[in-house]
């Protein structure tokens, strides 16, 4: 269970590192599409776990491991914008979030249930 504190810093987290994204992206990931859809931040405020979704592209992973490599700009950019709210910057890792994939891909499988559903009730009239 995170405490207010921690839900709070994310919340500023994931606004900011958003902001920092629209602002620079391009020159961190190219011409992907990425949003920031979690942020999870340790109890002692010194992690946090940054979720993304990638669109726009087929290598999302590599999207995801591009921006972590570039960590240390994106952690400085994030101080600055940051700095009179926390006293230290936490460490950012960033992950990619498939969950909205997940959700596309399970959608296209009950369609195609409901097409064969819908043809064997015709077939049988």
């Amino acid at each position: 269970m995170e405490s207010r504190r921690q839900q709070q810093i994310a919340r500023e987290i994931q606004k900011e590192i958003g902001q920092l994204f629209q602002k620079h992206g391009p020159t961190y990931y190219g011409r992907a599409f990425v949003t920031v859809t979690h942020v999870k931040i340790t109890p002692d405020l010194l992690i946090a776990r940054i979720y993304l979704s990638v669109y726009n592209t087929e290598e999302k992973q590599q999207v995801v491991d591009t921006i972590q490599a570039q960590h240390s700009d994106i952690r400085y950019r994030l101080g600055n914008a940051m700095r009179h709210q926390l006293r230290r910057i936490p460490e950012l890792e960033f992950f990619l979030d498939d969950s909205l994939d997940y959700v596309y891909k399970m959608e296209e499988i009950f369609k195609d249930i409901k097409k064969e559903d819908d043809t064997s009730d015709s077939s049988e009239d």
